[in-house]
């Protein structure tokens, strides 16, 4: 018998799948609602037929929500993005969506709410995307004082924007003959990833566990690196070392910027066809805070996730097949 109804916003996405598969396993039935339906078929999957739909919602449109959250029994917010493009925007998506979530949780008198945000958030950043994560967070708790705020690290898997993005980076067909990446800010931004079942395991027992009502919790996974560290990490898994070459913020901000504006206005980069952009300025200036989990903050061992996936263990299952010669071969022994 289901525990109840949970409507997961952004749902398809790449921790959505994973949340979707964990709320099933906990007991709920799951409602993903995403602006585009037709694409998110994939997330049927993640339970036995009748245990997940999908419906059509947009977080920048109250009444979308309005109905998505029809008959639920809490909700899960999910949604954000790295880069801006077209009418996607961090104010819109991430500022005015959650508060659109949380008011039309209020009105329909759902007290779980599970927001998912990012370490760093805050009001007063420098960067928009860290910025219109806090101005979220702050309006949230005006709104719904029982909703349960997570902050991921940078979230690893077999899907990510990360991990992936840095080893295609080192193979292409440029790239895999020169010996360097640029490493902003000369790479010693502190990182702490943490893997998406991880999360999403965070993210099940926060509606489930009414200790975790009105609380705020960072997640991180089990070690912090460098980025200089990540590199070596990604260039070792895939057997294409390279040498970090420090890139000043100074130089890396204008470079971002430039990027950031092509892909938000210009066409096809901002249609996505391109895919996304290699860095930009708002990325850059995350890139001057570490992005780890503050001392004394809530963590996932305080929602009962104490057996952590580390990048060691998952991360090489899947960049083998950006090696030279693919998922047989065998790596270089090195001195």
């Amino acid at each position: 018998m289901p525990k109840g109804l949970v409507t997961l916003f952004g749902g398809s996405g790449f921790i959505g799948q994973y949340a979707a598969r964990c709320l099933v396993k906990a007991g709920y039935r799951v409602r993903v609602a995403v602006r585009r339906p037709h694409l998110a078929g994939d997330v049927r999957l993640a339970g036995a037929p009748g245990w997940v739909d999908i419906v059509q919602a947009n977080v920048r449109h109250r009444q979308s929500v309005d109905a998505a959250l029809e008959g639920a029994d809490a909700a899960v917010n999910l949604v954000g993005i790295l880069y801006e493009k077209g009418r996607q925007s961090f104010e819109s998506a991430q500022r005015d969506g959650a508060i659109n979530v949380a008011e039309a949780c209020a009105a329909a008198g759902i007290d779980r709410l599970v927001h998912v945000s990012a370490i760093g958030a805050d009001p007063e950043a420098n960067a928009d995307y860290a910025e219109t994560k806090g101005e979220a967070e702050a309006a949230i708790r005006d709104i719904l004082p029982s909703a349960t705020i997570l902050r991921p690290s940078i979230v690893f898997g077999p899907e990510d924007d990360f991990f992936n993005r840095f080893a295609a980076m080192s193979s292409h067909p440029i790239a895999s003959v020169l010996p360097v990446l640029p490493a902003i800010g000369g790479g010693d931004t502190k990182i702490q990833p943490v893997y998406a079942g991880d999360v999403a395991d965070a993210i099940a027992n926060a509606i489930t566990r009414d200790d975790a009502r009105g609380n705020t919790y960072e997640l991180g996974g089990p070690s912090v690196y460098s980025m200089k560290e990540l590199y070596a990490f990604i260039g070792e898994t895939i057997d294409r070392p390279k040498f970090a070459l420090p890139l000043p913020f100074f130089v890396a901000k204008p470079i971002g910027l430039a990027f950031g504006t092509a892909y938000r206005f210009i066409w096809p980069l901002s249609s996505g066809i391109l895919g996304a952009p290699p860095i930009t300025g708002d990325q850059v200036e995350l890139l001057k805070s570490d992005n780890v989990v503050s001392e004394g903050a809530l963590t996932l061992a305080d929602l009962g996730v104490t057996a952590l996936e580390s990048i060691e263990a998952m991360v090489p299952s899947y960049l083998y097949r950006f090696r030279p010669y693919g998922q047989y071969h065998q790596r270089s022994e090195r001195a």
